[in-house]
C-alpha cells in the first residue's frame, strides 16, 4: 500500500471514530396512513413498514370513483385486509368497486346485522370474491385477550371492540350499529393511531371500563366530529396530539360540531379536517409522526413518546350488561350449541323455519322483515339447532 493510500485509510478511520461523524444507522421503515378525502364518510389506508395494506372503511357511494383511483395509485397487490367498521352506507358505499379494482385477501366486519340492501349486496360480493371473511373474535384459546394482527417490523393492529361472543353487542344506544363499530389501535414503536369508526358515547364508556392503554399519537375522530362522541373522559385517556376528522364540505349534519372541536382543543389535539385540508397523510418512523394536509400548510411533526408494550394491560373482563335486553343477549351469546338447542325446543321454535342469506354470518326467523327486503339467495334450516351450528342469531328478529 502506498503512503498516500495508507494516509487515506487512516483519515477514513479517524472520521468514522469521531462522535456525530460515524455512519448513521439505517432509518426505520415508515408506516403510512392515508386518510382519504371521500366527502361525508370514512376511508383510510394503512401501509405497514413491510408493505402490508389495511383498508378501513370505503366511504359513501358518491366517492367510489375517487377511492378506487387512489387505491390503484397506492396499491399494487390485493389488500391484505379490509375492515368495515360498521354497516352504514357512508362507510361501505365505495367498497365493492374498490375491491373489484384491487382485490382483497381478507374482510372483517363486526358481524352486527343490518337490514340494508347495500350491506347485503356487499356481503354477497365479499362472500364470493374475498379469500377469508372474519369477525374480530378473540381467540377461543385465550378469550380474555384482544385480537391482534401483526403487520411486520413491530407494527400491529389490535381490535378493542366489539368482542362477541365473549361480550354481547351494546344495545339500546343512540345507534346500535354505530355503538358496535370496530375500534382498533395501530401501534408502531413509540407511536400509535386510534381508529374509532362511528363509536358512540356508550362505546367509549364501555371501553374505559377495561384495562386498555388507549394513548395514541393520532386519533381518527368518531362519527365525523359529531357532538356526542369524543367525550372528555375518552379524550383524556387517548391523549391525542393530532386528530383527523373525515367529513364533507357543507354537509347536512353540521359535522364537525363546535362541541367536539372544543373538546379536542381542550385535549391538546391539532385538528385536521378532510373538508378543509383534503386528504391527510400521516407517516410514522416509530418515534414520531409527521402529518401533512393535501391542500398545503405546514406539516405537523409529533413526537411519539408512547411506551411500547401490550395494548391490553391485563385480562379483558366482560363488562356487566346494561338493561334486560343486553342481559338476555349476553346469556344467549355465552350458551353452548347444546344449550341453545334446548332453549329453542322449550320455546316451540322448532315449528318455525330459520333462514340465512348468502354471504351473511347470521340467520333469521322466516317472518323477519330483513328477508322480505332482500333478493339474495338463501339457505333454509329445518330447526334452530341446525342454524346455530352454522350461523349466529340476527340482531333484528332475535330468532
Amino acid at each position: 500500500m502506498t503512503s498516500s493510500a495508507r494516509l487515506l485509510t487512516l483519515l477514513v478511520l479517524l472520521l468514522a471514530s469521531l462522535p456525530g461523524l460515524a455512519a448513521a444507522p439505517p432509518a426505520a421503515k415508515p408506516l403510512t396512513v392515508y386518510f382519504f378525502d371521500v366527502g361525508q364518510g370514512d376511508a383510510a389506508l394503512v401501509v405497514s413498514p413491510t408493505g402490508k395494506t389495511v383498508l378501513i372503511d370505503g366511504g359513501p357511494p358518491e366517492a367510489r370513483e375517487r377511492l378506487t383511483r387512489r387505491l390503484k395509485e397506492l396499491v399494487r397487490e390485493p389488500l391484505d385486509l379490509v375492515i368495515l367498521t360498521h354497516p352504514h352506507l357512508d362507510h361501505l358505499g365505495g367498497l365493492t368497486q374498490a375491491l373489484k379494482a384491487v382485490g382483497a385477501k381478507r374482510f372483517m366486519d363486526p358481524g352486527f346485522d343490518h337490514p340494508s340492501d347495500a350491506y347485503r349486496d356487499l356481503l354477497d360480493f365479499v362472500g364470493t370474491s374475498v379469500g377469508q371473511v372474519m369477525t374480530p373474535e378473540p381467540s377461543a384459546q385465550a378469550p380474555h385477550t384482544l385480537l391482534t394482527i401483526g403487520l411486520g417490523e413491530g407494527a400491529s393492529l389490535t381490535v378493542l371492540w366489539p368482542r362477541v361472543p365473549q361480550e354481547p353487542f351494546l344495545d339500546n344506544t343512540r345507534s346500535d350499529p354505530n355503538s358496535n363499530s370496530i375500534v382498533a389501535k395501530l401501534t408502531y414503536g413509540k407511536t400509535a393511531f386510534l381508529f374509532t369508526g362511528d363509536a358512540e358515547p356508550e362505546t367509549e364508556a364501555a371501553l374505559l371500563q377495561k384495562r386498555i392503554d388507549f394513548s395514541s399519537t393520532v386519533l381518527k375522530v368518531a362519527h365525523h366530529g359529531g357532538k356526542h362522541s369524543s367525550t372528555a373522559a375518552f379524550l383524556a385517556a387517548v391523549k391525542p396530539k393530532a386528530a383527523v376528522i373525515s367529513c364533507g364540505a357543507g354537509n347536512d349534519y353540521g359535522h364537525p360540531t363546535a362541541e367536539a372541536l372544543e373538546r379536542l382543543g381542550t385535549a391538546g389535539a391539532r385538528v385536521f379536517r378532510t373538508d378543509q385540508d383534503g386528504e391527510v397523510v400521516a407517516v410514522s418512523d416509530g418515534t414520531s409522526v409527521t402529518v401533512r394536509a393535501g391542500r398545503g400548510g405546514s406539516p405537523l411533526v409529533v413526537p411519539g413518546g408512547l411506551k411500547p408494550g401490550p395494548v391490553a394491560l391485563g385480562p379483558i373482563v366482560p363488562n356487566e350488561p346494561q338493561g334486560s335486553r343486553a342481559a338476555s343477549r349476553g346469556a344467549t351469546a355465552s350458551r353452548s350449541p347444546a344449550d341453545a338447542t334446548m332453549t329453542a325446543s322449550r320455546a316451540g321454535a322448532e315449528e318455525t323455519r330459520f333462514i340465512s342469506l348468502k354471504g351473511s354470518k347470521v340467520f333469521h326467523r322466516e317472518d323477519c322483515a330483513t328477508l322480505k327486503r332482500s333478493k339474495s339467495e338463501r339457505t333454509v334450516y329445518p330447526s334452530r339447532a341446525a342454524a346455530v351450528r352454522e350461523r349466529r342469531p340476527a340482531e333484528d328478529c332475535h330468532p
